[in-house]
């Protein structure tokens, strides 16, 4: 019969290596972050943008040095590059966004742009449920947030003006949303945009209107990617 006191040795030695191995993964992808940051002259994190005021230049060695001027194509891959990496989504589904985009009346970029920040991740973070996008679609895939009564777990869903954004009630008593209820993350997001209604208390947000692009908290010059998509 097996020693109980062995099977609890390796329990705990198996559970501190998950641990030491989450820990590792987390700060690997704050490295990455950070770096990309640093090479889009944006900051995409709270730590991103401690680390763009002490370091404001390109990561690398030569990453001080003038370079020589960029090709209007490298100028237009960055912006796009740019508006993808501010919402955390893939290449194809920001070209399926322009491609709808391209469609609707009115400027395409704007249009995108406004398009974008319906999804429901987007909407999660910029209420103050969450701080970080990655957080924002961590909370949408893991069931914790619903849209008028139903749950949710697509980050990509696109919220309709007068849809309510709220909290799981079982979910309600996590930590993270705790913090965010008592308004932790207002330090490091922009302050609540026009169209959202926001009731950090009770966990919950409504989306009064679409969004104009003056008023989305995005860096970058929609009209660059316009012309990117347009030259394919």
């Amino acid at each position: 019969m097996a020693d109980p006191s062995n099977f609890t040795t390796l329990f705990g030695v198996r559970h501190v290596l998950f641990n030491r191995k989450e820990t590792v993964s987390t700060k690997s992808r704050t490295r990455s972050k950070t770096r990309l940051s640093r090479a889009l002259g944006i900051a995409l994190t709270p730590k991103a943008a401690k680390y763009l005021e002490k370091r404001p230049y390109a990561p690398g060695e030569h990453g001080r040095t003038k370079r020589k001027a960029d090709s209007d194509y490298a100028v237009r891959l960055r912006e796009k590059q740019r508006l993808r990496a501010q919402y955390g989504i893939r290449e194809a589904q920001l070209r399926n966004v322009f491609q709808e985009a391209r469609k609707q009346s009115g400027l395409t970029g704007e249009n995108l742009v406004e398009l974008l920040e319906m999804r429901l991740d987007a909407l999660v973070l910029r209420s103050g449920l969450a701080r970080t996008t990655a957080q924002a679609r961590q909370l949408v895939v893991h069931r914790h947030i619903m849209v008028n009564g139903q749950i949710v777990d697509r980050p990509s869903f696109r919220v309709k003006p007068g849809q309510l954004i709220h909290v799981k009630p079982r979910s309600e008593a996590l930590e993270p949303l705790q913090v965010a209820a008592a308004g932790g993350h207002a330090e490091v997001l922009p302050p609540v945009p026009g169209y959202l209604e926001v009731e950090l208390d009770k966990l919950e947000a409504t989306l009064l209107r679409r969004p104009k692009r003056a008023e989305v908290p995005v860096t970058c010059d929609v009209q660059l990617v316009v012309e990117y998509y347009a030259a394919r």
